[in-house]
């Protein structure tokens, strides 16, 4: 995949930096000190970061990663060799940390470019323990391996930062309790941990895809990274969980339309509008491929579902051309595995779409009621798209105005101004 977004500006550039390899060094530090000393190598990636932070505002290193990692490395072993006789490590490390002779080189492996994948992978399975909820799970992995902020994951979970930080407390309680990260291996019947890392995966990846950053509304290197991570999942076990090969063909489908959601000034691009030409259909074949895979075994769960949505919008030539009725017949079943509002309101769409706009209105207007939608903008977008494909356009403008004050970022508020003007122009 090409490079981010953010590629252009060097705040941006350091930031995601950090971000991409806080989730490493966490990851790796921890296999060391154990999921109980979490919060020391927390502060070891604190304390690289915020040196890095001081040296790099005038030029950055020509290799930053080596950089941190050995920032991070040489506090490490200050922190082992000042207290390895009192602190309890990993389990299955104690041996090496507490000999000098094995010491620097037992550090230097876990944090090598060849265990980062291993590391991330034992670091998702052990924050996934069956005495926490898969929120909280999906929460810790979210903060520990893809380096949210609290503001973003209550943003992804359409709740307040105040319950993220409760869940993250009860997480780390939890964690304090375990000597050693999990085995890097996973089995398919291991259902609920398996589902907290997917869960956790798709949440990055949807907040790079069409987030909540004020400035930036669409972060390329969010979704390249719930993609790297993903890669563990489908590479490993036995050709990879049916599952995560779903979620990947989803990923994969969606980033291919990256390119034309966007226009020159920063505006979102309804799907009307869209040059075609410019997804890349490579990444289209890769999604097919992994929606392949998935396919093995009896399993239908909402991921297989959500990658054939996004899969027949990749096959359509255009708009008109779109099979909705198919579409609509993949909601319909996603709704039945998980009737949260917002598949309800994605269902609405498609069903305005499929050809009956007043019987999507009724299910739209339904909704209007569900806590979670009350300040959610693409909510009143999907109703006010449903009110113009009814002939309505009094009610469309009203609905993409109201949505409008809700834009959490210029590209949405814009594109919702853009259409309220059109039906404005109607009345």
């Amino acid at each position: 995949m090409s490079g981010s977004a953010e590629s252009g500006r060097p705040e941006e550039l350091v930031a995601s930096l950090f971000r991409h390899e806080s989730g490493r060094l966490v990851a790796a530090l921890t296999r060391l000190f154990g999921p109980h000393n979490l919060q020391l190598a927390e502060d070891v990636v604190q304390e690289a970061l915020e040196t890095a932070l001081q040296a790099w505002k005038f030029r950055l290193p020509d290799n930053p990663r080596a950089w941190l990692s050995k920032v991070a490395r040489n506090r490490a072993l200050d922190l082992i060799r000042r207290g390895a006789v009192e602190r309890r490590f990993a389990a299955d490390y104690r041996e090496q940390l507490a000999s000098e002779w094995s010491l620097a080189t037992t550090v230097d492996e876990s944090l090598a470019e060849t265990s980062t994948a291993g590391n991330q992978l034992r670091m998702m399975l052990t924050v996934c323990q069956p005495q926490m909820s898969e929120e909280t799970q999906v929460t810790l992995i979210l903060k520990f391996l893809c380096g949210f902020a609290s503001s973003e994951i209550a943003a992804a979970f359409l709740c307040t930062e105040e319950t993220i930080d409760k869940r993250l407390q009860r997480g780390r309680s939890v964690l304090r309790q375990m000597g050693s990260l999990a085995p890097a291996g996973l089995s398919e019947t291991e259902d609920s941990r398996l589902g907290a890392v997917l869960r956790a995966l798709y949440l990055l990846f949807n907040e790079g895809y069409h987030g909540s950053h004020p400035s930036m509304p669409t972060r390329v290197v969010l979704c390249e990274e719930a993609m790297r991570l993903c890669a563990f999942l489908t590479e490993g076990m036995d050709g990879g969980s049916p599952r995560a090969h779903a979620l990947m063909a989803l990923m994969c489908f969606h980033f291919s339309r990256v390119a034309g959601r966007i226009d020159a000034d920063g505006i979102y691009l309804p799907l009307a509008q869209q040059d075609r030409a410019v997804w890349d259909r490579g990444l289209m074949q890769r999604g097919l491929a992994h929606l392949n895979h998935s396919a093995r075994g009896p399993e239908l769960s909402a991921l297989h579902l959500e990658a054939g949505i996004a899969c027949q919008h990749c096959l359509a030539p255009s708009l008109a051309e779109t099979n909705w009725s198919a579409i609509l017949g993949l909601y319909d079943l996603l709704y039945e595995r998980n009737p949260s509002p917002v598949i309800a309101i994605n269902r609405a769409l498609a069903r305005a779409y499929a050809g009956d706009p007043h019987g999507a209105l009724s299910d739209a207007v339904e909704l209007a009621d569900e806590p979670a939608l009350a300040r959610y903008p693409f909510y009143w977008a999907a109703r006010g798209e449903i009110h113009a494909r009814a002939d309505q356009s009094d009610e469309a403008y009203d609905c993409y105005q109201r949505a409008a004050t809700l834009a959490r970022n210029p590209a949405e508020e814009h594109a919702f101004l853009r259409n309220a003007a059109v039906h404005q122009s109607q009345q």
